[in-house]
């Protein structure tokens, strides 16, 4: 049997791995579109700051790493799949037949309709590529503007500014990462960042851009005000990567992304998705969204995987995490932080201890959570609510008037139950 896998990122390579532990006979093909060995790009901004070199980005460290679990890597792209001949067309002209076939093929940086944004000097931050051209032009004192103080900003954000540039961010939400922390807590993370020098504009967008008489680039801002920069570094949202499935009778959804069920199989038999690229139903809730996170997209890859292998596996659901540590400032999310209809929640903000956090709660389950500056309840809230334990009046009624007792809550629960 041939599994054939298109994105040779974390969810290609477990996927890849996966399959390979139970399938020992099998043939594997995992098919990458850049010139690099599989990597991470999470570990990009390490790579900016200075932490690793760019082999500490590699996903597998040894250089036979694949060769010797017999799995092919291809350098290429693929151009078209057709489900009927079960074969996918890549941009060399090769054509692979397959009996599996997983997409693994991510997200992509979204383009924001800006006149102007195809100037020179106008970056991404999404491949090892972006990063070379990032560590050429953002030189100690070079003007940077950073669009964007989502997750993916606030990660690039602090490498940049590592580099002892002039860095100003852009938001056009009402505070950092909007689309995962609450407004106190994003107010908090703007505070903190603005403290070590950072230049933070909230709800603002940049709406031209054009070149300077000086060479520089001058970026038109909503307000009527604008910026002479000598870079500009987009972060502005990602977007599943699905151009390869043009024609091919793969269902998306209305996020963009490959629907799949519970055991990753999309709507064609025979083809299966994971990470990024997918929309999926959501732990707690069972809506179909896209969880862009790395656990999701490792997870979602053992699930495919598996059933690939003939192993009949059903994931619980996506839960929506997101851990972003800032200047050394730690914030969290968790599940349903923006809470429920009907439900209730507890926030505590200590802006000048730079600390915050707010729980979620629905009947006597914690459902979601933000904290910022509070590292050692990340665990204890994942914990309490992806095992939907339930807390009774007793102890939801302790965490309302104190949400510090979370440990002491869950280890009693725990032992409830056990």
């Amino acid at each position: 049997m041939h599994h054939v896998i298109i994105g040779n990122g974390p969810a290609g390579v477990i996927a890849a791995e996966t399959i390979r532990k139970h399938r020992q006979a099998d043939r594997i093909t995992l098919i990458g579109d850049e010139p690099e060995p599989p990597y991470s790009r999470m570990a990009i901004p390490y790579l900016l700051i200075g932490d690793i070199p760019e082999a500490g980005t590699h996903l597998r460290k040894a250089k036979d790493h694949f060769s010797e679990r017999r799995i092919e890597l291809v350098r290429a792209s693929a151009r078209r799949i057709d489900a009927k001949a079960k074969s996918v067309v890549l941009d060399t002209g090769r054509t692979l037949d397959y009996d599996r076939l997983l997409l693994a093929t991510g997200s992509r940086p979204a383009r924001p309709p800006i006149p102007g944004i195809d100037l020179p000097n106008i970056l991404s931050c999404w491949t090892l590529k972006d990063a070379r051209m990032i560590m050429a032009a953002a030189k100690p004192g070079a003007r940077v503007l950073l669009m964007g103080a989502g997750f993916i900003g606030c990660i690039i954000m602090e490498a940049v500014a590592s580099r002892a540039a002039e860095l100003t961010v852009v938001e056009m939400g009402d505070r950092m990462v909007p689309r995962m922390m609450t407004e106190g807590a994003g107010r908090l993370i703007k505070r903190w960042c603005e403290a070590r020098g950072v230049r933070i504009l909230t709800g603002t967008r940049v709406v031209a851009i054009e070149k300077a008489p000086s060479g520089a680039l001058r970026a038109q801002l909503g307000g009527g005000n604008a910026l002479e920069v000598d870079v500009i570094i987009s972060a502005t949202g990602i977007k599943p990567s699905v151009g390869c499935l043009d024609g091919s009778g793969v269902k998306l959804g209305s996020a963009g992304g490959i629907v799949v069920d519970d055991r990753m199989q999309t709507n064609l038999p025979d083809i299966y998705a994971a990470g990024d690229c997918t929309e999926a139903a959501e732990f707690d809730t069972g809506k179909i969204i896209v969880n862009a996170i790395q656990p999701n997209a490792a997870d979602q890859a053992r699930v495919g995987a598996l059933n690939m292998a003939g192993m009949a596996t059903r994931s619980p659901g996506s839960l929506q995490i997101n851990v972003l540590a800032t200047f050394g400032l730690v914030s969290s999310s968790f599940g349903q932080w923006q809470g429920a209809d009907g439900g209730e929640h507890i926030e505590l903000n200590d802006e000048a201890g730079s600390k915050y956090i707010r729980l979620e709660f629905k009947d006597d389950f914690l459902i979601g959570a933000n904290s910022v500056g509070l590292t050692e309840h990340v665990g204890v809230i994942r914990g309490l609510i992806q095992s939907r334990t339930r807390l009774g009046r007793a102890w939801k009624a302790r965490l309302l008037a104190d949400p510090l007792e979370l440990t002491d809550a869950y280890l009693a629960r725990a032992q409830a139950a056990a």
